[in-house]
This record gives C-alpha cells, sequence and structure tokens, in this order.
C-alpha cells in the first residue's frame, strides 16, 4: 500500500485541510505482507472511511491495522477530516456536508486513480463517522453500493444523545428541530419506505456493542430498518465504545463489502 498524507485547500471550506489515503500497491518482495492493485481502466474502488468526534483524518491508520486489512483487497480508502461537524453543514462554524457529499469526491477523482462507479464506491465510519456514513449513503443512494457503521450516532433526535453533546448540537445544528428531518437516519429510512425506495438504497452493515452507550440508537436503527423493509445486516455483539471493538469489526466490514 502508498500511504499518502494529501494537503489541500478546500473552496468550500475557505480554509486548507488534510486527508489520509491508501492506494493499492500489487508487491512482490515485502517482508511480511503482499500488495494487490488493479489494473482496471476505471482504476481502484473505493471507501471513503469516516473518524470520529474526538479523532482526525490520520486516526483509522494509528488505532486499528487498516492499511494491513485492505493491502490484498485492491481497495482504495480515503480517510477525510471534518473535526467535530457531525459531516453537516454547521450553523457556527464550515460547511462540511457540501465539502464531503460534494468538493471531496470531485478532489479525489482529480487527485487518484480510483473509480467513480457506484458499484465500486463503499462509506464506513465510526461513531459520529458512522452517523455521517448512513447520512450520506441515505441521501445519495446513487453514490454508493455499501454503508457500514460501527457504533454509529444512529438516532441523533434521542434526547439522552442530545444532552450528553448539547454543545456540539447546538453549534452544528444551532436550534433547528431534527427529529423528522433530513438530520434524522431513522426520519430518512421512513421516507424511503414511503417513497419506495428501499430497493434504490445500498447495502446496510450496523455493528455496534452490548455494553456500548450507543447501543439503544443503534437498535431503534435496526427496528426501524425491519419495520421499513429496507435490507440491513445487523451484528450487535460484546464490547463498549473503544478501538478495540472497532479493530476487531472493520474486517467484518471488509469481507463484506460487495467488492469486484
Amino acid at each position: 500500500m502508498a500511504l499518502v498524507r494529501c494537503s489541500f485547500y478546500s473552496d468550500v471550506l475557505e480554509v486548507s485541510t488534510t486527508m489520509t489515503v491508501l492506494l493499492p500497491q500489487a508487491t512482490t518482495t515485502q517482508i511480511g505482507m503482499s500488495g494487490s492493485a488493479s489494473a482496471r481502466a476505471e482504476g481502484a474502488p473505493v471507501l471513503y472511511l469516516l473518524h470520529g468526534m474526538s479523532d482526525d483524518e490520520t486516526i483509522w491508520t494509528r488505532r486499528t491495522s487498516i492499511e494491513r486489512y485492505v493491502a490484498d483487497r485492491g481497495l482504495a480508502v480515503v480517510m477525510p477530516r471534518v473535526e467535530r461537524s457531525f459531516y453537516a453543514d454547521e450553523v457556527h462554524g464550515h460547511r462540511y456536508w457540501t465539502f464531503l457529499s460534494e468538493e471531496l469526491p470531485s478532489l479525489v477523482d482529480q487527485f487518484f486513480r480510483v473509480s467513480s462507479r457506484r458499484e465500486d464506491t463503499f462509506v464506513a465510519g465510526l461513531s459520529m463517522g458512522g452517523y455521517g456514513a448512513f447520512r450520506w449513503a441515505l441521501r445519495h443512494p446513487e453514490r454508493f453500493a455499501a454503508a457500514a457503521s460501527l457504533s454509529g450516532v444512529l438516532d441523533l433526535a434521542d434526547e439522552s444523545y442530545r444532552e450528553r453533546r448539547l454543545p456540539d448540537i447546538e453549534r452544528v445544528f444551532g436550534d433547528r428541530e431534527i427529529a423528522g428531518s433530513d438530520d434524522d437516519l431513522l426520519a430518512l429510512l421512513r421516507r424511503a419506505a414511503a417513497e419506495g425506495r428501499t430497493t434504490d438504497l445500498p447495502d446496510l452493515f450496523l455493528a455496534c456493542g452490548t455494553e456500548d452507550f450507543l447501543v439503544d440508537g443503534n437498535r431503534a436503527f435496526e427496528q426501524v430498518a425491519r419495520e421499513s423493509g429496507v435490507p440491513l445486516r445487523s451484528e450487535f455483539s460484546p464490547g463498549t465504545h473503544e478501538w478495540g471493538f472497532w479493530d476487531r469489526t472493520i474486517p467484518d466490514v471488509l469481507d463484506w463489502l460487495p467488492a469486484r
């Protein structure tokens, strides 16, 4: 794998920012690890891998073996930086949703030889990044073949979570009502069902520890998906909100991805 720390200017954010990118590389003499690269003209399939609230674009490479896990898969991994934004256009801050959903894919396509085809594009994240991954996939299902959330903030309208993160919620979303809006993942599921679009959604994967403080929100998402007829693979296993759980689970996500 090639590890690229890419510094660039964002017109949307109006500031310089960074992303960490893993690019597939075929190797034959590397000790202890092999590699695979795509020879396809359209470029390598790509996974957008999103960080949590207290982290940044380097965290997945620092706290997990993501580089080793993807080396044989010919998969590129793009890890952007979005601060504590919930991957939203902040009321008091920057337009991170616009950056993520519009500018970033265009820049990735410009900078790297990766595929932009739906069947080759995936998104996953942990905690706040799990919310961002499902938000992106449910609002732009035409872009992704699959989306995964690890210990995600999946019920943002839940009062117990809002009380826990009230300063961040107010900074990002202001006083607007989240329940029933485009910021509400459960509402997006119900809306897709009401409009007959469940078959248009990407494949969804949810994993959460049974001792995680976010487990109730994950179970709520699972229930609404079932009631709405949205196919969802869900895995609840012993674990809390910590990197040991995420490092154990991200290989399951990679195995599940419908990557060609």
